[in-house]
């Protein structure tokens, strides 16, 4: 986090020649590698003159300057129009803090060069997940001044009449405690549970060195277990209540009724139900679970019968699968039939084949059962798609690729054949990323700037370090970065969009406990949904004044659309800054 004295100064100082900060020039406002690329885009309205002048690198005091630079020629942005000029200054090396300024427009905001630069990032989105935690207080030793009383005890859930089954009437009352807020509100879905933690679970197994490096400052650190896998607990602890014990099935999740208003949680009081079983969720639990049992065998003497718990839930669920594989989640439909009605988040998915694939595969690695092989009916001519909550083939696949050295011999072959597409897709990335007009994977297509579209660019990150995992082929190392400048700066909107980082983050996330807590600064370590070209349409916020997808980003509470955040999108964040850290020689 940035010191507010630096921006005070940097304000109130002007260069000699007369120029202040320019938001106009757009860079990772966190900062740089010593021996990574550097790259700064200056922005210009559509239509603008754009001679390839110099620009230079001071000392954020304005008396020195350390590197002299030519921009680009213009790169025409294709969703805005607007003209974009680099200013590239990889081949500036020393560590230090500096500005980075053009003449006759202005200076950027203060940027350090270091190696670990993204470290902070990384522990930071982590311990994002710990200010959502359910069921607990978060004392002030740890949460500083968003310290909270604790919110949903939920040691007093109600079975939904859609959720009854023989020995779970209607009303029951069963304990389902823990987990995390999965977004701004104060609910709990299984579904979006699954992508979070299979992507923090990957890190993991992609990384553990590094993951066992990270401290959060958490209840749990300093224990016998990393903090990344404490914080994971949290959420997988709830997730096996969600496990009817009798017949396997998963509830598709733990809410209120409705939506609860901009309150603290501890004022959320109403009434909470676990809904339906479905079959995606149950799915997506196997996967998570049988992934969890890989992890956490190898903690058995601090978690005793954790790795044999999650391997039997996982196997259970899949039984359940089977012999339900219609049991879609349609929330309106089962509003028709059942009292309360529930109008919280739905993730409804009626599409399951990518779920299948996902469980069978984590399954298949972690038994080393072929049937489960066989099960995913794997077919490769089919078109990836990233990871998302309703989209989760290529979990399976990066699992497939990550042990294709300890699978069967069945295996063997769907294993290269998997890795051949993962390069394929991770080749169609980063085609005519140099020719962007913000040289980043992110935003080649209006089509990235979705609901969520921070995560698309995160995601689009973990592909690309997943090529360079299989190849140690630098460049997807080098385009994955990007894509983590990107998120802290270097956008069309020129903010960074993890709250708490930057000279200009987003401040005003759709996020209760930042609404309703009094502090000026919203809960840190949050990612923003980010620019989403229908936002105004889907939350009808007044305010925004963008034309464009890429700049369709409101910093309001109000703009659910591009400004809240959620559990799907700050798991890749994490994944991304920690991959991208741990690789940092390699750039």
């Amino acid at each position: 986090m940035r010191v507010s004295l630096i921006i005070l100064l940097l304000l109130a100082t002007k260069l000699v020649n007369g120029q202040s900060l320019s938001t106009n020039i757009r860079l990772n406002q966190v900062g740089f590698y010593p021996n990574a690329v550097k790259v700064a885009v200056i922005v210009h309205d559509a239509g603008a003159s754009t001679a390839p002048g110099k620009f230079q690198l001071m000392t954020p005091d304005h008396k020195k300057v350390v590197f002299t630079g030519t921009l680009s020629g213009p790169k025409q942005n294709q969703i805005s129009g607007k003209v974009s000029q680099f200013a590239d200054f990889s081949a500036f090396k020393q560590k230090g803090t500096y500005i980075l300024a053009v003449p006759g427009l202005g200076h950027s905001y203060p940027v350090e060069i270091r190696p670990d630069v993204h470290r902070a990032v990384a522990i930071g989105a982590l311990k994002g997940f710990y200010y959502q935690r359910v069921s607990t207080e978060l004392p002030a030793r740890y949460a500083g001044k968003w310290a909270r009383p604790a919110g949903h005890p939920d040691t007093r859930v109600l079975i939904h009449p859609s959720a009854v089954s023989p020995g779970r009437p209607v009303g029951t009352v069963i304990s389902s405690p823990r987990g995390w807020y999965d977004a701004g509100d104060y609910n709990k879905y299984i579904v979006n549970s699954g992508i979070t933690v299979g992507t923090l679970l990957s890190l993991y197994e992609d990384f553990p060195a590094y993951a066992k490096s990270f401290d959060t400052n958490i209840p749990e650190t300093g224990n016998a277990v990393p903090d990344l896998l404490d914080e994971v607990l949290w959420n997988l602890r709830w997730m096996l209540t969600m496990q009817d014990p009798a017949d396997g099935g998963v509830y598709h999740k733990l809410t209120n009724p409705s939506f609860d208003g901009m309150v603290m949680p501890d004022k959320a009081t109403k009434d909470r139900y676990v809904i339906q079983k479905s079959i995606t969720a149950t799915l997506d639990f196997a996967a998570v679970l049988a992934q969890a049992s890989r992890v956490f065998k190898q903690y058995n003497k601090a978690l005793p019968g954790l790795s044999d718990s999650c391997r039997t839930a996982a196997v259970k669920a899949w039984k359940w699968a089977e012999q339900n594989p219609n049991a879609v989640y349609r929330q309106n439909e089962m509003n028709t039939q059942f009292d309360p009605d529930v109008v919280t988040g739905s993730y409804e998915d009626r599409d399951a084949s990518d779920e299948w694939v996902w469980a069978a595969l984590e399954l298949y690695v972690t038994t080393k059962d072929d049937a489960y092989y066989t099960a995913a009916k794997l077919k490769f001519d089919e078109k990836l798609s990233l990871p998302s909550w309703n989209q989760v083939r290529l979990l399976g696949y990066y699992t497939l690729a990550r042990f294709a050295n300890e699978v069967t011999p069945l295996g063997k072959q769907g294993s290269e054949s998997v890795k051949k597409q993962l390069l394929a897709f991770a080749d169609d990335l980063i085609q005519g990323t140099d020719q962007q007009a913000y040289g980043t994977v992110m935003g080649k297509s209006a089509r990235d700037y979705i609901w969520g579209s921070s995560a698309v660019a995160a995601n689009q990150g973990i592909a690309l370090v997943q090529a360079y995992n299989l190849t140690k082929d630098g460049r997807y190392l080098r385009f994955a970065l990007t894509n983590l400048d990107y998120l802290l700066g270097r956008n069309a909107t020129g903010y960074s969009l993890l709250t708490g980082f930057g000279d200009k983050p987003v401040m005003n996330p759709h996020h209760r406990p930042s609404v309703a807590d009094g502090i000026t600064e919203p809960v840190p370590g949050l990612l923003s949904g980010g620019p989403n070209g229908n936002a105004p349409k889907q939350d009808k916020c007044p305010g925004y004044t963008a034309t464009s997808a890429d700049e369709m980003l409101l910093d309001d509470s109000c703009s659910y659309a591009s400004n809240e955040i959620a559990i799907n999108w700050n798991a890749p964040l994490v994944y991304l800054a920690a991959a991208i850290e741990a690789l940092q020689t390699k750039l």
